[in-house]
């Protein structure tokens, strides 16, 4: 559930494409029985708890089939059935392959229905920051978030003890964590005070436009899924200038470092501090650490500024029945994750409503500290996005590494900002 990059989703599970169909390409409502189709990335254990749950969907005239989805490439095989025109009714997708979908005109758009449909599942009930993001150029939805990312830093509460330091908490500063992360490296065999996981990194750009927009300064750009411009104000470029000056110092891991180890690492006490999101809860849950351990906030400068993100559920234009999709769609988001997430609390709903059996479930878990951080990230007075969402998104990772991150490990001066900034206005300028 924590998949953030739609068509290069991180470790997902796969699918049997074979399987996967397709009702007529009319839309709309059937007259007769229809059977709507769901399709996930989750693994086998989430699929069954989910399967279970549609079982008590109650409607003499929609059958839910959950397709079976391997161990697989999610990404891959979503764009061979996309391809063939076969997707599923319902498929779970990233907010980036949602909005290309939905600009090539292959998606149902919800946006009506959410916005000016009956009952209570509306858009108002959904996380602001989500359903904001998911919204095309022209207002179209074609998709609904389902599961909120959050991120933040976790903690070794042991080493912070041993060192005499205050573990991290809502309002520290990023002075005090880079503080922090210098007085906690090079103990315990822990080489560095911070290392970052390869999707939260501050080696991003991403990481450094909340400290600007904490600090009263732009964000890195107006908008991750239609930029108009990317920019590097004074207050992002002395974020920039303090995070240099602590990989410089060795409190912080360079760019480049492989973070593929980053959870079982900070589980075995080897890493004081890691960037990350509230979905190492579950695993850390499941594995139960030897360290005492806790999740917090990002540090800020003035305005609580955090990333968001969310993943989502979309259907394609020629499902069979759009009224007997959007149904299903509805009961997924509102009753479903009441029967998975107690078992594995892995992200919060999008719709509000059905957060309680997350909260529920953490509290249960003595995992105080994450109930607290997702609270304070849902109700952050500023987002930002985590990444760009658009076609000429991988152009960007190629500039930044090229670019920024010589920056960040001293191997390009400051002054080069301008230039990486400018080059993304070019792809931005190109792609629209």
């Amino acid at each position: 559930m924590k998949r953030t990059i739609g068509v290069a989703a991180l470790a997902c599970a796969g699918l049997l494409a074979a399987t996967a169909c397709s009702g007529s390409d009319s839309g709309g409502s059937s007259d007769g029985p229809v059977t709507v189709t769901v399709m996930t990335w989750e693994s086998a254990e989430t699929n069954a708890a989910i399967k279970k749950a549609l079982a008590d969907f109650k409607d003499d005239n929609i059958t839910v089939q959950l397709l079976d989805t391997p161990s697989g490439q999610y990404g891959d095989k979503l764009a061979s059935l996309t391809q063939a025109k076969k997707l599923p009714d319902l498929f779970w997708c990233g907010n980036d392959t949602e909005q290309q979908y939905t600009s090539q005109g292959l998606l149902v758009d919800w946006a009506d229905k959410v916005q000016n449909g009956d009952g209570d599942f509306k858009a108002d009930k959904f996380v602001p920051s989500a359903i904001e993001n998911w919204k095309t150029a022209d207002g179209q939805m074609g998709g609904l978030p389902s599961l909120m990312n959050t991120y933040g830093v976790w903690y070794n509460a042991d080493a912070f003890t041993a060192a005499g330091l205050p573990v991290p908490k809502a309002g520290w500063t990023w002075d005090e964590m880079y503080a922090a992360a210098a007085k906690l490296a090079n103990k315990n065999g822990a080489k560095y005070g911070l290392i970052a996981d390869q999707l939260t990194g501050p080696d991003g750009p991403f990481t450094m436009s909340m400290y600007s927009v904490s600090a009263s300064g732009a964000p890195f750009t107006d908008n991750v899924n239609h930029p108009t411009k990317a920019e590097a104000d004074d207050k992002y470029k002395e974020g920039v200038e303090k995070l240099t000056a602590a990989i410089k110092n060795g409190s912080v891991a360079p760019p480049g470092y492989d973070a593929a180890n980053v959870q079982s690492l900070f589980a075995a006490g080897k890493i004081p501090m890691t960037f990350g999101g509230q979905w190492l809860a579950a695993g850390f849950q499941t594995d139960k650490p030897k360290i005492k351990y806790g999740f917090a906030p990002f540090p800020q400068v003035q305005t609580p500024t955090t990333l968001y993100d969310s993943v989502g559920i979309c259907t394609p234009q020629y499902t069979k029945d759009q009224d007997a999709t959007f149904k299903v769609l509805e009961y997924l988001n509102t009753k479903v994750w009441d029967a998975v997430l107690p078992a594995s609390p892995v992200a919060p709903p999008a719709y509000t409503p059905a957060q309680t059996s997350y909260f529920d479930a953490l509290t249960k878990a003595q995992q105080t500290t994450v109930v607290d951080t997702v609270k304070a990230d849902l109700a952050a007075e500023k987002t930002v996005g985590v990444r760009f969402t658009t076609q000429w998104a991988q152009q960007v990772g190629d500039l930044t590494t090229a670019n920024y991150q010589p920056i960040l490990s001293g191997k390009k001066p400051i002054t080069d900002l301008p230039a990486y900034i400018d080059k993304i206005n070019g792809l931005i300028k190109q792609g629209s």
